[in-house]
């Protein structure tokens, strides 16, 4: 699942560095009323597999709802939190517990938590790491649901552009188009790697079948793309984790391969020939 792809290692990360023996955590609804508990290192029973935390219950579910870490040296007796859990986590033998929030803009995406079988207060210094753990979830999240919604408004694109879209529609299809070829060049997922690919194969789909010959190599492909929407060679470089020299080198191999002189040339044919949208 795209949400919880990084809690795994992050509960991995929280164990090193806190000593503590149990990691678990989940990730918030969308609505924020409630979080399913999906992911768990050390724990000996199922017991709180699965487990549906609402916002406000128990330590976790105030930690969603105030957005604040919080911790408990006796779980099952402690008189600050309300007690909806208790079974499962007595079923698990848990008793000292921390639970700090990963959250971006102002919103809890995600809970991790930390604990031992031992009624012995979880420090500062445990507190401050699993924080910083969290902060790294975090970011990983955001970026991913980023990228998530990117792919879904190029997708929406891929499929609405008929091939007599107006000039300005068209503009914003190369824009995309762009921007989902800065996406496959940062990606590190090859399965996400290869969807990006296939949307990019739609958006150039202008005349089927045109573009089964391409002689262009991916990273050719990559450096029209973004001379396509204006960008300079710096800028491509930029975009691209390249050297300039490097984006000059298969710009020149693309205006070889397509018998051009000159970028706009090169661009105006690449689209030609349905290499570009």
């Amino acid at each position: 699942m795209l949400e919880t792809a990084g809690l795994p290692a992050a509960l991995g990360r929280i164990r090193r560095v806190t000593g503590l023996p149990v990691a678990f955590g989940g990730v918030v609804a969308a609505d924020g009323r409630h979080m399913r508990l999906s992911d768990f290192a050390g724990t000996a029973t199922p017991a709180l597999h699965g487990l549906v935390v609402c916002a406000g219950n128990g330590l976790g579910g105030r930690v969603v709802s105030t957005g604040r870490p919080g911790r408990v040296e006796d779980y099952a007796a402690d008189p600050r939190i309300s007690h909806e859990y208790d079974a499962p986590v007595t079923a698990e033998g848990l008793r000292a517990i921390a639970a700090v929030p990963v959250a971006t803009g102002g919103s809890v995406l995600a809970v991790l938590y930390a604990g031992t079988r031992e009624p012995l207060a979880v420090g500062a210094r445990a507190l401050d790491a699993i924080a910083r753990v969290a902060l790294g979830v975090g970011t990983e999240m955001t970026v991913r649901r980023e990228v998530a919604r990117r792919m879904a408004a190029l997708e929406t694109a891929a499929a609405r552009t008929p091939p007599e879209s107006t000039a300005r529609e068209w503009e914003e299809v190369r824009l995309a188009h762009a921007d989902l070829r800065t996406l496959a060049a940062e990606t590190t997922d090859p399965g996400l790697r290869e969807r990006l690919e296939r949307i990019a194969g739609r958006l150039t789909a202008r005349h089927p079948g045109r573009a089964a010959g391409n002689p262009l190599s991916p990273r050719e492909l990559d450096v029209l793309a973004m001379v396509a929407v204006g960008c300079g060679n710096a800028e491509a470089a930029r975009r691209l984790g390249l050297l300039p020299e490097t984006v000059k080198s298969y710009l020149r191999n693309a205006m070889r391969k397509l018998g051009t002189h000159g970028r706009m040339e090169t661009i105006v044919t690449a689209r030609r020939l349905g290499f570009l949208p």
